[in-house]
């Protein structure tokens, strides 16, 4: 698989492209700003491109915009994108326009190996990929914990958090050690109470919108 890594930092970019060159990956190019990782994935087309979100010069959201002029320009591309920090209105405006090959994560992950791989995977092959911390954060808001609580039961709830990160059927099965079928039979009864569309990365998307709508009710 090919990566691109985007990063301001050279000790960020060499460390994490000897890393992942270590795993059997390809790193096609890497880039120290907006522009430089436009151009360089148009050069080289990877599987991914791996984004700090504090690009330079100003180190706030030029790698979210460099990420969605990407999605615009070459959809084919995933993007995983990298933040110091859970925000929500981050995630959701990288997710919003294409949820599908795109990915959240806390800039922590980095030095979790199998996690920083496993979402590499996940958005390379077509999937969803959000940060467990930023989806512990949105339901544990008292006021989407409260509206769910009327809505599903313990275990549905427990689904939900798995389907927000993006996680497929039989992923969530692994985690809560059950059936494959137990785990589709909740998702389906879950995805009918709140009304959630039933292609899998549209859905991860709305579970997020309804949290992020959910939390800001009185």
């Amino acid at each position: 698989m090919r990566l691109v890594v985007a990063d301001d930092l050279a000790i960020v970019r060499d460390g994490l492209s000897h890393l992942l060159e270590a795993r059997g990956y390809e790193v096609a190019a890497t880039a120290r700003n907006a522009d430089e990782l436009v151009a360089a994935v148009e050069g080289t087309r990877p599987d991914v491109a791996l984004i700090d979100i504090g690009l330079a010069p100003t180190r706030t959201t030029e790698g979210l915009v460099a990420a969605s002029t990407i999605r615009d320009r070459m959809p084919e591309v995933g993007v995983l994108v990298f933040s110091k920090r859970v925000d929500a209105d981050d995630a959701f405006a990288l997710l919003r326009e294409q949820p599908s090959r795109s990915g959240y994560l806390l800039k922590d992950r980095v030095s979790q190996v199998d996690a920083l791989l496993d979402a590499i995977e996940r958005v390379a092959g077509g999937g969803t990929v959000v940060d467990r911390e930023l989806v512990d954060e949105l339901f544990g808001r008292r006021p989407a914990r409260d509206r769910l609580a009327l809505l599903l039961t313990h275990r549905e709830r427990e689904v939900l958090a798995f389907v927000a990160e993006g996680l497929s059927d039989r992923a969530i099965a692994e985690r809560l050690w059950l059936s494959t079928q137990t785990v589709e039979t909740h998702v389906r009864d879950l995805t009918a109470k709140l009304a959630l569309p039933a292609e899998h990365n549209l859905r991860v998307l709305a579970v997020l919108a309804y949290l992020r709508e959910s939390s800001s009710m009185p």
